[in-house]
């Protein structure tokens, strides 16, 4: 057979897929250091579930990536399975024959990564050509699986991946995305017609595609990397190991269910988690950075959470993920929290609206630039400046009464990039009666007189207040939901961190945690 050499690299060459550029951020290479990071966590969880026993050394354990791209997850498992299956087969080409037929399976998310696949399993692109490693394969494409998959169009989107008909509804020779593993309600069933009808995986694991682009970019796009998570729940494997952006656990359009049961399951074993993507994967920024989890089917309680910050892991365990309906990432964040929790005040959520709280968009431009009798002022950005024009009090046609009381506007997007520390929200506005905004603010009303505004202003600015918001807080967006840990005040004191530490029991130690995340804030109005 072909020389070992395809299955261990030799140490002085290096690894071609630490070579290959990214296909987007959001279909990313895997490293194969980090493959083989979650390949360790699988082994360590699988010993402990069979007393000791090596998964490696198991001839019957069958493995499944249904979203490769370039081969990194199978060609691992491939190699340690060699290794440890010499006892029980000696024969090399007997073993790999056997791994590659019985053990290792792949469905490639576009032809040219199922062809990269094929190439870093099989060491050719044609799975029974004369240059592959294994012999006995059947088809050109042994068990790595593609074939084009059709979008299903229902009111000008997918209905399985919500991908706008306009931009994937393409001619044959372009790539539509639809990935097959998602495109289907029956996946046991698919599977089945696939790599045949007795398919039982013991182990899912690998990197989906992040989302699905609509058009626009940013907020536009849909996440889809959940769908793939849910359906490898569906096929009832014992274990589920994937790596995917850790937006999940605070936010995320449509991800409020995926949310819920992957913190309530009680089936999460491990969680590692990267706040900064390019830890992980260099060169790579993913706003909120990215995690991978590994799912029991028979485990139910606890999970053992790692934060890797800087090089230095910082492990919880014990953590019960479902505490609260979002997931707290830093053990000393979670203890502020529960300080702050513990008063059992109201939150400010009733002060806070909506989206568009006055149903005028961002992009509105039915204003003039200066006063003008029975003219308003419309707070608005405009040439990527804050600025303040007016507009017709009848053009206003949703929350009309917030327009006569004094109010606090709120930046509803705010990115800072990725060091600490971050300011978390844009400087406030204090907006006397009458006024209104566009959808670039979230409005804070209603206060009784000047003096309520700048009170609740003073406590915007706190770190305090903008700490517990980035606990929700995992984009820029910074929506009404992520205001629900801030507890109401009295709005008649000028509020300083030193009060509210003092209020909370925050200690010193905390206090300087909080610094360490959280930079000063400005008046708003300045």
């Amino acid at each position: 057979m072909i020389d070992q050499a395809g299955f261990s690299l030799r140490g002085r060459n290096p690894d071609v897929l630490t070579c290959i550029a990214n296909l987007s951020n959001d279909e990313v290479f895997t490293p194969p250091e980090f493959a083989n990071r979650m390949l360790d966590t699988l082994a360590e969880t699988w010993a402990a579930r069979h007393e000791g026993a090596i998964i490696w050394a198991d001839p019957s354990a069958k493995f499944l990536d249904p979203f490769t791209k370039s081969g990194v997850f199978l060609r691992e498992i491939t190699k340690r399975l060699i290794a440890g299956l010499a006892d029980e087969i000696p024969d090399l080409q007997e073993r790999v024959d056997h791994i590659l037929i019985n053990q290792v399976f792949g469905i490639g998310i576009t032809r040219l990564t199922s062809l990269l696949a094929r190439r870093s399993l099989y060491c050719s692109k044609h799975a029974n050509g004369e240059h592959s490693v294994a012999q006995n394969l059947e088809s050109d494409e042994g068990n790595i699986w593609f074939e084009r998959t059709e979008h299903s169009w229902e009111n000008a989107k997918c209905s399985f991946c919500g991908a706008p008909r306009a931009l994937f509804d393409r001619e044959d020779q372009l790539e539509n995305y639809a990935y097959a593993f998602i495109h289907t309600n029956q996946i046991k069933a698919r599977i089945g017609e696939l790599f045949g009808a007795d398919m039982q995986f013991d182990v899912i694991i690998g990197n989906p595609p992040y989302q699905m682009t609509g058009g626009a970019g940013g907020t536009s796009d849909s996440s889809i990397y959940h769908l793939f998570v849910q359906q490898a729940f569906n096929l009832e494997p014992r274990f589920v190991s994937m790596v995917v952006p850790s937006r999940w656990m605070a936010g995320g359009r449509g991800l409020d269910e995926f949310r819920a049961e992957m913190l309530n399951s009680g089936h999460i074993r491990s969680l590692t988690d990267f706040p900064d993507s390019s830890t992980a994967f260099p060169g790579v920024q993913i706003k909120g950075g990215i995690c991978y989890f590994l799912w029991d089917r028979d485990h139910e309680g606890s999970c053992e959470v790692t934060r890797i910050a800087e090089g230095v892991e910082y492990i919880q365990k014990g953590r019960m993920l479902g505490e609260f309906d979002v997931f707290i990432r830093d053990e000393r964040a979670l203890g502020i929290l529960r300080k702050v929790i513990a008063k059992k005040e109201p939150s400010i959520l009733d002060l806070i609206s909506g989206d568009t709280p006055f149903g005028i968009a961002t992009n509105f431009r039915d204003w003039d630039e200066k006063p003008r009798a029975g003219k308003i002022p419309l707070h608005l950005i405009n040439k990527s400046k804050r600025s303040v024009g007016y507009m017709d009090r009848a053009g206003v046609r949703k929350n009309v009464t917030a327009l006569d009381v004094w109010k606090v506007l709120v930046p509803k997007a705010y990115g800072a990039g990725e060091s600490f520390p971050h300011q978390i929200l844009g400087k406030e506005i204090v907006a006397p009666p009458p006024s209104a905004c566009t959808q670039t603010y979230l409005v804070v009303s209603p206060f009784a007189s000047e003096r309520e505004a700048q009170s609740f202003a003073s406590y915007y600015r706190t770190r305090l207040f903008r700490f517990l918001v980035s606990l929700r807080k995992i984009t820029q967006d910074a929506l009404r939901s992520t205001y629900s840990w801030v507890p109401a005040q009295s709005w008649d004191t000028t509020w300083t961190d030193e009060l509210l530490y003092d209020k909370y029991g925050i200690t010193d130690e905390e206090i300087a945690f909080i610094d360490s995340m959280i930079r000063p804030m400005a008046g708003g109005n300045d």
